[in-house]
């Protein structure tokens, strides 16, 4: 009996390129109320009301707002919390 071939250890992707985190992003609707996306934003993630409301500004005044970075899958539930409380918002990759 021989003995296995040896072979080299498989480099995997997240080795040679650094992770770029992900992005839950917020983006401007005809149907919320500026007051109402700030009042999410708190109530979800906690932002004092300064940092919410330049968000919500962010979001209607340049058409979308980062509002959390994570993992993808951290981003993915704070989409579908989100979607919950009505307000459109997708998961993206930042560069």
């Amino acid at each position: 009996m021989t003995a296995p071939a040896q072979l080299d250890k498989p480099v995997a992707e997240d080795e040679t390129t650094p992770q770029h985190p992900w992005v839950a992003i917020v983006w401007n609707d005809p149907i919320n109320l500026m007051s109402y996306v700030t009042h999410v934003l708190m109530e979800l993630f906690g932002y004092p009301r300064e940092k919410a409301e330049a968000m919500m500004l962010d979001v209607h005044n340049k058409g979308r707002a980062a509002v959390s970075s994570g993992t993808r899958e951290k981003m993915e539930q704070d989409v579908t919390r989100l979607h919950a409380k009505g307000l459109w918002a997708t998961v993206q990759q930042d560069s």
